[in-house]
């Protein structure tokens, strides 16, 4: 009975306070927003002649694709804007210190117009509603947050992919405002954020950071010459080569050492030679092209072009040295056959040449192509991985 008593006096006595407060906040709101002393359309310090000072953070939740094909990669970012307008100070009139806009009186205050130059698609998060939010201080402070998924363009130099490391660009800019009105600057204490994980090392998929995020300011010109402020950070990724060592690599290595098997294998088996031949041709052969189809068509050669080539060029040359052996035994064989019909009783000089010929072939190519193979690679790693 008293917990029941008590708690009707508080609400007696505090209920008028805080419906008083909300009043207040809600008069406080109208009044700043009031269309006649107030308009959005106009940057704060327009009148004055002066450029607004808009200090963007950029937080990047996930990194979701980032593909060679279509030369783009796609994030979740929250884009964090911070101004002031002198125009919503309220500390003259109220104690309270932060007042919070509902979704649709957000338009009714001027916010900047910065959107990404590099972007190819993007979207606002609207589940359950848009993702936006805008608190206004009491020294007129603006905080302006928006949840956007963004597709960007990065121009990636695949020459020496799979090897390659990239730099890829984040693009901001003011779009109607010139740098007279609208000055862009990033946060002098954390520009960009990175929320992929909870390690200070990030990481993706296919790709790692070797190098930390650059952010600066810049400026642009548009076709009328006006110029506008801009904003640039710089993503330094590089390719983890795992995969590919797994994948491709290792793989074709073992295609083209497959390959030699035929070198041991008696001249007069030609259907077992041939078959191994031509199964490690066609086998290098689709590799090439389902790698291939994973790239964008270039005009220049990449470095898993070269040790795609390589690899179809030493199983070929292991399935020419076949056909030359292959030559050389029939040879031999047309050579017996006509010894025995002219009834030779003395073995000819000729035949022991043919077959000598090709199993002295078989055993230099067991040295010579394994030997070539090992300076290739060699002097392959060297060259790409001392780029």
């Amino acid at each position: 009975m008293n917990t029941l008593f008590t708690c009707l006096w508080t609400v007696l006595l505090l209920g008028p306070l805080v419906r008083s407060q909300q009043q207040q906040r809600r008069d406080i709101l109208n009044y700043l927003l009031n269309s006649s002393t107030y308009d959005p359309g106009i940057a704060p310090d327009y009148e004055e002649d002066v450029a607004t000072e808009v200090e963007v953070q950029l937080e990047i939740t996930s990194i979701d694709s980032i593909s060679a094909i279509s030369m783009e990669y796609s994030m979740n970012v929250f884009l964090q804007q911070t101004w002031r307008d002198p125009r919503l100070n309220f500390s003259h009139i109220s104690n309270i210190s932060v007042l919070e806009l509902d979704q649709r009186r957000i338009g009714d205050v001027w916010a900047p117009d910065i959107f990404f130059k590099n972007e190819k698609s993007g979207s606002l998060h609207t589940v359950t509603v848009p993702n936006k939010l805008l608190h206004i201080n009491n020294d007129g402070s603006v905080l302006y947050s928006m949840r956007l998924s963004l597709t960007l363009s990065c121009m990636m130099d695949l020459r020496y992919f799979p090897m390659d490391d990239q730099t890829c660009l984040i693009l901001m800019e003011s779009f109607g405002y010139s740098k007279e009105n609208v000055a862009l600057k990033w946060n002098s204490k954390e520009p960009v954020i990175f929320g992929l994980d909870d390690n200070d090392e990030q990481s993706l998929p296919q790709f790692y950071f070797y190098k930390p995020l650059e952010t600066e300011g810049c400026f642009s010109f548009d076709s009328f010459k006006i110029e506008f402020s801009c904003l640039r950070a710089k993503l330094f990724i590089q390719r983890n080569l795992g995969f590919y060592i797994a994948q491709v690599f290792i793989p074709s290595m073992l295609i083209v050492i497959l390959s030699w098997i035929s070198f041991w294998i008696h001249v007069d088996y030609l259907p077992a030679r041939a078959s191994l031949g031509v199964i490690c041709v066609l086998t290098m052969t689709t590799q090439s092209s389902g790698i291939r189809s994973s790239l964008p068509v270039l005009s220049y050669i990449k470095a898993i072009d070269v040790w795609l080539a390589a690899g179809l060029l030493f199983v070929v040359a292991a399935l020419l040295e076949f056909a030359y052996v292959n030559v050389q035994t029939r040879k031999h064989r047309k050579q017996a056959k006509d010894d025995e019909e002219s009834m030779q009783i003395a073995e000819p000089q000729a035949k022991t040449d043919f077959m000598d010929r090709a199993r002295r072939v078989d055993r230099v190519s067991r040295i010579v192509f394994p030997l070539c193979y090992a300076v290739f690679n060699l002097v392959f790693w060297a060259v790409y991985l001392a780029k």
